[in-house]
């Protein structure tokens, strides 16, 4: 098939590539305009855009996909359908009846579970022991399509969301072309979600990564893990924002008050709701990230100190 390959983030890359890579032919992307980044803010291309440009492929990059000549441009390639990673724009109905097979989304979750935004993270703060990648047949309503195909992936104990969404990207890619194969030659066959299961998996703000250490330990660590590297669990010590970048469950320790710091050498310990967690990487306001001992040392954190 003839493709317009949708994305714009480092995470969409797998799928790009092995679309490049596969019998079907990418004829251009679809990307966000370049951005400010960096200390100089200068515009950079996203990640999509770089890839295409590399490989030869004709980028688009309208401000928004209503616009006319995107539209028009759209409607002169002619793509059979349009695969879509990350793209981080809604589409109109104008853009979604161009191509003749329609505009396919992987999307990391399994549907009807974690639709939005932010499924990994979701996935992660809530306990899942299984997540996994869908292939859906876009629609106007926010991740609701008919869904062609799966694939599961194990939530490990110490998965943070960025390695799990590194694994999800690559299972996914594979999925994704799976499903433009199977479009293409007629085996493949979209069915509607489930109408139970349903839950969603809104952006996480900075809020929502603050860390309350009257939870229980089990939520503090989910919660680090699920916000990492993005946007980053913090807390606050002598009213400075403190970032947590790695906890470690000590099961069956609970001698410190929810929040208490207790330090012993390179090991420094925090009270929560239940038992004690053992800080490990930790970004001081201000600084770089550092080991939680180095961190204790040069503030001179004393006995009885709190977090947040």
């Amino acid at each position: 098939m003839k493709l317009v390959f949708a994305g714009t983030p480092e995470v969409a890359l797998p799928s790009l590539d092995a679309l490049i890579a596969s019998r079907h032919e990418v004829v251009a992307v679809v990307t966000r305009p370049d951005a400010p980044a960096g200390r100089g803010r200068k515009l950079v291309a996203s990640p999509v855009a770089q890839r295409a440009e590399e490989a030869g492929i004709e980028v688009l990059r309208p401000v928004k996909p209503s616009e006319p000549e995107f539209l028009a441009r759209l409607a002169e390639i002619a793509p059979d359908c349009c695969p879509v990673v990350a793209y981080g724009a809604l589409l109109p109905k104008s853009a979604l009846e161009v191509p003749a097979n329609g505009w396919v989304n992987l999307h990391f979750s399994l549907l009807p579970a974690w639709r939005g935004a932010a499924p990994v993270q979701h996935a992660v703060l809530a306990g899942d022991e299984v997540t996994g990648a869908s292939t859906f047949q876009i629609e106007r309503g926010l991740d609701s399509g008919p869904v062609y195909g799966t694939v599961t992936e194990e939530v490990r104990p110490a998965d943070t969301s960025g390695d799990l969404l590194g694994r999800l990207s690559l299972s996914g890619a594979r999925l994704l072309v799976a499903t433009m194969d199977g479009i293409e030659d007629g085996s493949l066959e979209a069915r509607p979600q489930p109408l139970d299961g349903i839950t969603l998996a809104p952006k996480i703000n900075v809020e929502d990564a603050r860390i309350d250490w009257s939870a229980p330990a089990l939520r503090v660590d989910r919660v680090v893990r699920g916000c990492a590297p993005a946007p980053g669990a913090w807390t606050e010590f002598r009213g400075e924002r403190l970032k947590v970048a790695s906890v470690r469950p000590v099961v069956g320790r609970a001698e410190l008050a929810p929040g208490e710091v207790a330090v012993q050498k390179n090991t420094v310990r925090v009270g929560t709701g239940s038992y004690e967690v053992e800080l490990g990487d930790v970004q001081p306001q201000g600084k770089k990230r550092m080991a939680a001992g180095d961190w204790a040392r040069g503030a001179r954190v004393e006995a009885g100190e709190r977090l947040g």
